[in-house]
């Protein structure tokens, strides 16, 4: 039996302020070494599942640049493989992406080539490990339409997910889009399997529907319970998180550093790949304090780093003080500077004894949807020496210190960010 993936991986991710300004979300880089998109590649090809679409729209040239022939994740094939799939114009069906059914019926076209039998429909802003090809299983066996992938969340939770009533069978009687008074507690992962001939059906008859906002969960998925297709959810219990929120993007980075982390990246039975650049190993120097941490190759630390993510090629000199933290890849943290609790992007340096995250004033910066203290700098920025920003803020890219007033930033503000929600 064929199976083909469909990887939707158009987000925006506005609610990722600047880390998203200048990249797609599912490229925004993770865990030091990854994008957020190899989880998704990665469960592809490790459930055996080879022959896969990417679905691109917003800002697509990080991820094309990231996956290019699909070699790291053993996608470079003269059959099936991986394909980056673009919005287009040119007939009367193309043009941007209305919503998530109307992403793979624009590609339908790249489906009939490959004549598949099922199709396996996947987000590509998720962090998790699942072997598909026992969902796959689980479809067959219950001689199901569609199947959705589904855990249990908090009730409080609830309203931000798809919420599906299903009986003791695990067949769907009920699914409601992001309800404000949620039923149940069993939430739609975003994650799909539909028999080809099934998902051909439900999408043009959603394509000739006017009032459809052409949406797997607003949409398909509730029109298909309704109309009594054999819909079922497949109970998934791992870990699973949607990174699309600063708040969750720092908390998973720091679920990482447990010493038993819930999502074990040494797993060699379930390896997630990515593309790597070549880098010198790591160089921690007389001095050095290095501390419940994930350093990656071409760091050079001679300060100290603890409960934090470093991406390759970070420097962090004498006397510097990273902790909590996540820097991406060439930043330099200069002698004496601390960085806490904060989300540095590429390129960016922190000049001498400036500190990020200043203080103990936790103003909250609503208009970018941080209150924990979290402060984030765009990509190619510099820091003024002996500058202090406060928390909750998050600063723009490719500023430099001349572009930054007085010797401070204070807390719950954006300076220059160029993009919030």
């Amino acid at each position: 039996m064929r199976t083909v993936g469909m990887i939707l991986a158009g987000g925006r991710g506005t609610r990722l302020t600047v880390l998203s300004n200048k990249r797609a979300k599912p490229a925004v880089p993770f865990a030091g070494k990854y994008r957020i998109i190899d989880f998704a590649l990665s469960n592809c090809v490790n459930s055996g599942v080879t022959s896969v679409g990417v679905v691109t729209q917003y800002r697509p040239r990080s991820l094309q640049d990231h996956i290019r022939t699909g070699a790291p994740w053993d996608m470079d094939r003269l059959s099936g493989g991986v394909s980056l799939l673009h919005p287009y114009q040119g007939h009367k069906d193309g043009g941007w992406y209305a919503g998530t059914a109307d992403a793979i019926y624009q590609n339908l076209d790249f489906l009939r080539n490959l004549r598949p039998d099922y199709v396996l429909i996947l987000s590509a802003d998720h962090i998790y490990k699942m072997d598909y090809s026992k969902l796959l299983q689980f479809h067959t066996e219950n001689k199901a339409d569609v199947t959705v992938a589904a855990l249990k969340v908090s009730l409080e939770e609830a309203s931000r997910f798809g919420i599906l009533i299903a009986d003791n069978n695990q067949r769907v009687t009920a699914f409601e889009e992001k309800p404000k008074q949620p039923k149940g507690t069993l939430a739609s992962m975003g994650i799909y399997v539909f028999n080809y001939q099934t998902l051909l059906k439900v999408l043009t008859e959603d394509a000739h529907t006017p009032d459809s906002e052409r949406d797997f969960g607003k949409n398909i998925i509730p029109k298909m319970v309704a109309e009594n297709f054999r819909v079922f959810a497949y109970p998934f219990s791992n870990y699973w998180v949607d990174v699309g929120t600063i708040q969750s993007y720092w908390e998973t980075h720091m679920d990482l550093l447990a010493d038993q982390p819930s999502l074990d990246l040494l797993d060699r039975d379930w390896v997630i790949h990515t593309r790597s650049e070549e880098r010198p190993p790591v160089n921690i120097r007389t001095g050095a304090i290095v501390s419940h941490s994930l350093i990656t190759d071409g760091c050079q630390i001679e300060g100290s780093v603890e409960y934090s993510v470093l991406s390759p090629g970070v420097r962090v000199a004498r006397g510097a003080v990273v902790r909590y933290s996540i820097v991406m890849t060439d930043c330099v943290i200069e002698a004496g500077a601390v960085v806490d609790r904060a989300i540095v992007d590429k390129h960016v340096r922190v000049g001498q004894f400036a500190t990020v995250g200043y203080g103990n004033d936790y103003t909250a910066n609503v208009e970018a949807g941080v209150s924990t203290g979290i402060t984030v700098i765009g990509k190619d920025t510099v820091i003024p020496a002996g500058f202090k920003v406060g928390r909750n803020v998050v600063i723009g890219s490719d500023l430099k210190a001349d572009d930054f007033t007085g010797d401070s930033i204070k807390s719950g503000t954006n300076y220059h960010a160029e993009t919030t929600d």
